[in-house]
């Protein structure tokens, strides 16, 4: 007996740690769970003091998750999940609980839509939307809660967001085929001088580090274009307008838009980081959980790109 009762209060425990990271306050948490914010309190104590470690940051009237705290949420995840199914209903995820997901134009038509209809068929129950937005408005986005979910692999930072990183990938040069330099098996600086190019407007952060490059090195490139996204700079340099140089993951690493250029290894050190976009007080909810894992797993080995 005495067993089961000390099993039923770290219960509380939990569901007190789980209702505030899902409100955001020790009131929210005591309205959720229907007792007191005293309740709420001693709960945490009692859990602290029983694992020996600070699971909430507390300061100016506000509490905040540790690292730890988030990972054990994510651990208990199962526990929660066996009971809200013999209680006869989903604690964890609330009825007609939707996912909004946003993501570049690069990312959306050529990797994340046709993940889409596998993720959704696995429980019928999830609900998603998903807007197509450039990386500025994903980000504005995520700060103001308007997304639970971003993508990007633009090298961002921005009070109000973390990143987590998913795939690392390499700068590469894609030319239009029958272009001279295709002759040769990798790109160096020195090749794009006079060349005709394709290039990223100047608020990206691409264009500015491989300005940086040609600059060092005394090189001017012949711009013709600039865009603002990689499937715009891309379908130019497939029409002869000029070579380009880019994130190849996704877009290049299938070999549906590949017809028409030729991919070379720019030898140039700029890497990609291909994150997932979250608001940093507010710890991802199951569906965006679920939709990350679902993301990591059903992404196939490619030449590009390699999992972080």
């Amino acid at each position: 007996m005495a067993q089961m009762k000390e099993n039923r209060h770290r219960i509380r425990e939990f569901e007190a740690l789980r209702a505030v990271i899902t409100t955001g306050t020790t009131i929210g948490a005591a309205r959720r769970l229907g007792v007191s914010q005293p309740a709420i309190s001693r709960s945490l104590s009692q859990l602290e003091d029983r694992l020996g470690r600070s699971l909430f940051l507390r300061t100016s009237g506000r509490i905040e998750p540790t690292a730890e705290a988030l990972r054990l949420n994510a651990t208990l995840d199962p526990l929660f999940e066996t009971l809200s199914r013999i209680d006869g209903k989903d604690w964890a995820k609330p009825e007609n609980e939707t996912l909004s997901l946003a993501v570049p134009p690069s990312m959306a038509h050529s990797f994340v839509l046709p993940r889409l209809p596998s993720y959704l068929k696995q429980d019928l129950t999830r609900r998603i939307k998903l807007e197509i937005q450039p990386t500025e408005q994903i980000v504005a986005g995520i700060v103001d809660l308007s997304f639970d979910l971003g993508l990007t692999s633009a090298m961002i930072q921005r009070e109000g967001v973390k990143l987590a990183p998913w795939r690392r990938s390499q700068i590469v040069c894609v030319l239009p085929e029958n272009h001279p330099l295709c002759e040769k098996d990798k790109i160096e600086v020195q090749d794009l001088d006079g060349v005709d190019m394709v290039e990223f407007v100047r608020r990206l952060g691409t264009r500015a580090l491989t300005e940086q490059y040609f600059a060092r090195a005394g090189v001017k490139p012949n711009i013709i274009a600039e865009c603002a996204t990689n499937m715009a700079a891309l379908e130019l340099a497939r029409a002869g307008i000029g070579v380009t140089v880019m994130n190849p993951f996704p877009l290049l690493t299938g070999k549906d838009h590949r017809d028409g250029i030729v991919i070379r290894p720019f030898e140039v050190h700029i890497e990609y980081r291909t994150s997932f976009v979250l608001p940093t007080n507010h710890p991802p909810s199951a569906q965006a959980r679920a939709f990350m894992r679902h993301l990591k797993l059903t992404t196939p080995a490619d030449d590009f790109s390699e999992s972080m």
